[in-house]
């Protein structure tokens, strides 16, 4: 499949992204990630693995069009769920 990153175009398959992908490490996912051979991978550390570009010049949108459109399923970050402390509600007066 034919897809424009960072203005480059490149020529992937599924199966070329599977390899590339298969001795390396995943990083932990603070963002978008994609599923690769039951491996969760930040979408940014596969974008520069497969496309040997700098990560800065990558953006997670475009990286999410083109996994999907590979036939990878790609997942949300996750919301950010505040820890709620009770010692900090200790000095506030209740009214």
């Amino acid at each position: 499949m034919r897809c424009v990153i960072a203005r480059f175009p490149f020529d992937l398959t599924k199966s070329e992204v599977e390899q590339s992908m298969s001795g390396i490490t995943p990083e932990p996912v603070t963002g978008v990630s994609v599923t690769i051979d039951r491996r969760v991978y930040p979408v940014l550390q596969v974008g520069a693995v497969i496309t040997k570009l700098d990560r800065r010049d990558v953006t997670t949108s475009e990286m999410r069009r083109a996994l999907i459109r590979l036939g990878f399923t790609c997942h949300d970050a996750r919301p950010v769920t505040p820890t709620w402390d009770a010692r900090a509600d200790e000095d506030t007066p209740s009214w």
